[in-house]
Formats: structure tokens, sequence, C-alpha cells
């Protein structure tokens, strides 16, 4: 991709402002959106970053009841805390506005209201789920049940988070109200709807003729699957107290969809800056020269790539995207992210517990971003790639040039010297590492990008190995001249192309290099000196910080708790069975025995062949107890053993009897019976 426009309009998806944002936000949207908007201001370029609060949606209002407080304190709370945390974290948007502000009601009610006047919507009485005991119509976060698509049992009345499937309330299975835990009835109420299937073809044009071969195949897929399957009118309003009223005749009651004054709320944004900085906001927004870029998560690619360009299209004369990076999901130590289960990395909490380390947390999320596919975030991980990489590394190559440039040459940068084939052939690889890792950027390829530059530390450090200035020194001090000057050419490429992924680590390495601001990206490759001889370097400071393992299993025993609290919320007696006379139980022959070996059965995750001693005979039996007890644990444990069980093949073994087991509350197996008594081996259970 060239970057031939005029001007760029880059939106980040608006937060729900009804909690604080985690590190899932961050991969999927906001750290990918600042990388792309920082490197276009290096490049020159005429950047709106715009983002804000999307303060309407359901999800507000459920937060409210929760927590016994108006809709208005809730988003006031949280509107705080996201901008604070976004600024804390480098985030650099040129505006952060709100949707509760008086500029966005005004410019959606304006877009609604002439999408209104022109035919745009079709008005229709439907049935919608009525919860008969709070005597409310249900919004769809209002209602829960079982996805009719993937059968996820906590699927919500607008979007399966299991299987991403946006859906319709009344589509649930079993439905329920979250507001009283009553079923739901269908009652009859009059909505406006967006009528898709009228832009079948504009669709189908524009996205599966035009957008093929640049956009995700994730992106791509979701959105062709849905143009293939046929679009559907689909209803912009909705019954509730909280939202922006309907501005039309007959709408008493009624407030806009969150999904159609959410992303106008990108519109108003831009307004919003450019009425700040005395700039006209239409080019932004109308003009065919300018590129709209969407980074959202990829639960909200439909309501980017069909529900809002339909919209804009019908609003007239609106510049459509001309791209949705959207990313996948990222889970947490193996586990979906959950904000119900508090199961996040959340990010003020981190700000204030990682002091003065907000770029590890960039670097981390971008090298591991869920760009093709869902990743895992985990905290030894976390730490692995600060302490080798970003501190043995990075940190480890600008130390070691700036302490020898300081000792020798008290911190003036020394003159080049005839320079070897390997100092040139260095040079070379340095100054086409700005292109690499720009046209990684622009290709929406950020954690390649993330890689690159990583690399070119590699590069740097390698050089300043194999050269060994603190050797040639006292036998060769010319040539230390040249090897220091070529470190110091690398040392400020790298203070130029890790402002887009490491912004407060770049301002700390330009103090530590002396450089008021950043070298021109483009001018690098053509350079003869970034660092003219002469100039004098500013004071050595360490770039990273190692963190330490006690840091990180503090944050593990943090989730672990999280874990234990989720289970024991959520842990329900199973309930007791039929009831059996004494015949049936006394046919049972229950011995003890001890476990004198065990063995994890291969291509299974829960089963171990173990052999246990029952005193008149050692007996082999398959148990599914892997996932409670180590083959290492269970040895030299006593457990009870129905013996006379008949034998079972499984997985190929045959199983002569079963153990006594049961289940705490998380989760774990635990054995039942002797193993703290002084029973003998083949004792019989009476």
């Amino acid at each position: 991709m060239a970057l031939t426009a005029k001007r760029y309009t880059i939106t980040a998806a608006l937060p729900y402002t009804n909690g604080p944002i985690h590190i899932g936000h961050l991969a999927g949207v906001y750290i990918p959106a600042d990388i792309y908007s920082r490197y276009l201001r290096a490049q020159k370029k005429d950047v709106a970053f715009i983002c804000g609060s999307d303060e309407h949606g359901v999800a507000i209002s459920i937060r409210a009841k929760k927590e016994g407080v108006s809709p208005k304190e809730i988003i006031d709370k949280y509107d705080q805390m996201i901008r604070t945390s976004f600024d804390q974290l480098g985030i650099s948007f040129d505006n952060y506005s709100r949707t509760s502000s008086d500029i966005h009601h005004k410019t959606a009610s304006e877009i609604f209201t002439k999408m209104n006047d022109t035919g745009k919507f079709i008005e229709e009485v439907t049935e919608q789920l009525f919860d008969p005991e709070a005597n409310q119509y249900l919004a769809d976060r209002f209602v829960t049940g079982t996805c009719p698509k993937c059968q996820y049992h906590e699927a919500y009345g607008d979007q399966c988070e299991q299987c991403g499937s946006p859906l319709n309330a009344t589509e649930l299975i079993n439905p329920k109200s979250i507001l009283s835990g009553a079923t739901p009835v269908l009652k009859k109420t009059k909505h406006w709807f967006l009528p898709l299937n009228h832009y079948q073809e504009f669709m189908k044009e524009w996205v599966i003729e035009g957008h093929k071969d640049d956009w995700k195949p994730n992106v791509y897929g979701q959105v062709k699957s849905w143009i293939d399957d046929g679009l559907r009118p689909r209803a912009v309003t909705r019954d509730l107290d909280w939202g922006i009223p309907v501005p039309v005749e007959g709408a008493d009651g009624k407030v806009m969809y969150v999904w159609f004054d959410a992303p106008i709320g990108y519109i108003s944004s831009t307004k919003e800056w450019a009425a700040k900085k005395n700039k006209d906001w239409k080019p932004y927004w109308k003009d065919k020269e300018t590129s709209l870029v969407h980074f959202i998560g990829k639960d909200n690619i439909v309501f980017h790539c069909i529900i809002f360009p339909c919209i804009l299209k019908a609003s007239g004369e609106y510049i459509l995207p001309e791209n949705v990076p959207a990313n996948e999901f990222l889970n947490l130590e193996g586990n979906k992210i959950s904000t119900s289960k508090n199961w996040a990395v959340w990010l003020h909490e981190y700000l204030t517990e990682f002091p003065g380390q907000e770029d590890v947390l960039r670097y981390v999320l971008t090298s591991n971003a869920p760009e093709t596919k869902d990743n895992d975030f985990t905290w030894k991980d976390f730490q692995a790639r600060n302490n080798n990489e970003l501190v043995a590394i990075f940190g480890n190559f600008i130390n070691r040039v700036s302490v020898l440039t300081q000792k020798y040459y008290d911190g003036i940068v020394p003159a080049q010297k005839d320079l070897t084939h390997e100092d040139l052939k260095t040079l070379n690889k340095m100054r086409a590492f700005p292109g690499v890792i720009g046209g990684s950027i622009e290709r929406y390829r950020f954690r390649e990008a993330s890689q690159e530059l990583m690399n070119l530390a590699r590069l740097g450090n390698k050089y300043l190995a194999d050269q060994e200035p603190w050797k040639l020194i006292k036998i060769d001090p010319e040539r230390v001249k040249t090897i220091l000057n070529v470190s110091l050419q690398i040392s400020a490429t790298l203070a130029t192309v890790t402002e887009p992924f490491l912004p407060l680590s770049a301002k700390k390495l330009r103090g530590i290099l002396n450089i008021s601001n950043p070298i021109n990206w483009n001018a690098i490759e053509t350079s003869k000196d970034i660092l003219p001889a002469g100039h004098i370097i500013g004071s050595q400071k360490l770039l990273f910080a190692k963190i330490d393992d006690s840091i990180i299993q503090a944050q593990l025993e943090k989730l672990e708790a999280t874990k234990k609290n989720n289970s024991e919320a959520n842990y329900e007696l199973p309930p007791v069975k039929e009831n059996i006379n004494f015949e049936d139980f006394s046919t049972m022959d229950l011995r003890t025995g001890t476990i004198v070996e065990a063995e994890k059965i291969k291509k299974t995750k829960k089963l171990l062949n173990l052999k246990v001693d029952l005193g008149f005979e050692i007996r082999t039996i398959v148990s599914g107890i892997a996932e409670s007890y180590s083959t290492e644990e269970i040895i030299g444990k006593k457990v009870t053993v129905l013996v006379n069980l008949a034998p079972r093949i499984i997985k190929g073994v045959e199983s002569q009897g079963m153990l006594l087991m049961t289940e705490n509350k998380e989760g774990k197996l635990i054995i039942v019976g002797p193993e703290d008594s002084n029973m003998d081996n083949g004792f019989e259970i009476n």
C-alpha cells in the first residue's frame, strides 16, 4: 500500500464506558491504531486520529443497575478512567470525545432526521421480547440465551461472544431477562428499520469486488458471508430510557440503537477536533482524497463493514472506509478474557503496578498481536520478552554504545574513517530498516514490524560484539572511532523507528543521544551521518529494566485468586441421585490399595494408567485424574477401589476397577477413603 492519500482519518473503536480498558482492547484496537497514526505523522501526513467514549449502550444501563447509581454517574466515572489510562500509555488521539456530548447528539439526530426525511427507513410493528415482571421491553443486552448457531448458552440478544455471530434477541433459544430472570414474552412495538437489503448490490460491488485483495481474510470472509446470505432490515431504534431520543414524530420513549449512534461518534468527534483547531471537518469525511481506516476488534466487523457504510451511503457524500484491519481476540493465560469474571489484565491497574514500564506492555502486545488468529497473553511471556529482548538486546546495545562514547570520547560523536566492508554492510542494512518497518506498518502487519525493529537492535548488538572496541582501544584507537560512529548511527535510527511502537522509550533514547526531535524517517536511507561527528550525546541511562520473578508471581497469584473466587461463586452441589436399595449397595466390593506405578496415556489430557497394589494382587486401573494429580505425586497414595466392576478397554488398556474420587470447589478431583488412615492394602470396606 502506498501512502498516496491527501489526508487520513483514523478511527479507533469507541470503548463502552461501563468499565475500564483491558489488554484485549489494547492488542485488538488501540495500540495498532496508535502505531499506524504515529507512523503517518512521521511521514508528514495530515492525520486525524479519532476516538471517544461510547456512552449509550445497554451495557451502561446494566452497570448502573448493578451499582445502584445513575447511568450518568457510570459514564462520568469510566470516561475519566479510560482517557487517563490512554494518556498514560501514550495513545496519541487527536481527539477523544463522548457520545453524551451536545455535538454528538446534534450530529446523530441530524443524520437520523435526514435519512428519515428522504425515505431511507421503513417503519414496522414487530414483536419484541418483553419482561412481564419488570414491565419493560428488553433491548438486546437485557436478554441472554442459547445461541442458535453455536449453542453457546450465555449469548446476548445482539451477539454471541462465543462464535461472534450477530443476533436478534428473538433468535435466542430459551431466552432469559437479566433484569428479573423471568422468561420474556413477545409483545408488539413499532420501530424504525434500516433496510440493508436495499444495499445488497452496492455492498457486493464495494466489498466483494472492491476489497477482496486488500482487506484481511478474517474481515473480508465475515462480511462476504453476510452478503452471500442476503442482507436483511435491521432495527435502528430501541425501547429504552437511556440514549439519544429518536427525533421524529411518533417515536416517544424510543432511542437510537447504539450501533446507529456510536459510529456517528467518529464524525462528531472529528467536528469537535476541527472546531478546536479552527479547521474544516468536512474534508476528513467527505473528500475522496481522504483515506478512512477503522481499527476495531473482530466482534465489531459487521457493524463497521456493513451497517455503518450503509448509513454513510444513505446519508450521502460521505467517504467509505478504505480498510478495516480488525484483529482477532487475545486470551489470558489460556482462557478467554472475561470482564464479568474479572479475568483480565486491566490497564489502569497495570499502570499502577508497573510504573515506568508502559512501553513494555505496548511492545509485548504488539509482538504477540492476534492479527490472524486468537493469541494468548501469559505473564511468563511478558517477562521473557522484556528481559530477553527489550533489556538484553535493545537496552544492552544502547547502554554499551553510550557508556563507551562517554568513556572514550567524553560523549562526543567521533568521526568515521576508512570504512571496512563490514562497516559498509552494516550501514546499508541499517538504512534499509526504516523502509522495511514502514512497509509492514502500511500493510497493517504491526507484529512483523515490531520484530523488524528488534532485528535492527540485534544488528547493532552483533556489530558491536563482533568488532569488540573495548579490546581494540589499546591497539587501534582510530578504528574504535569508526566502530562507535557506526554504532551511534544505528542508535539514532532506532530512536526514529521506535517512536510509533514505544513512544516513551523513543523520547528517552533521544535524550540519551541528545536529539531534540525525531530524525526524518525517510532521510535515513540516504543520509551519510544521522548523528554528525562532533555532536555531543547526553548522559547515560538504562533504557529498560529487568522484571523479577517475584513481580510475575504476584500477578499469577492475583489471577489464581480470581479463578478461585469465580469457581466458588459458580459452584453448585450436584443434585442427589435417586435412592438405591441396600441389596444394590451390598453388591459393591470396595477395597483399599496403594498406587505403585503411574503413567500418562498418550494423546489424552486426563487419563493415567495406574498399577494399584490391593494386597492380594496388583491391578491395572485407568483413571481420569491426570489434571488433578501428576504421575509423581500420585505414586504411594492410598486409594479406595471398586474391585468388582466389570473390566473395560479404555484407549487400548484393560481397566480392572475404579477409584473412588470426589471433586472440590476448584474442580480438582480428591481421593475418597483411606489416604490418611492406617488401613492396610486389601482392607475391605463394609
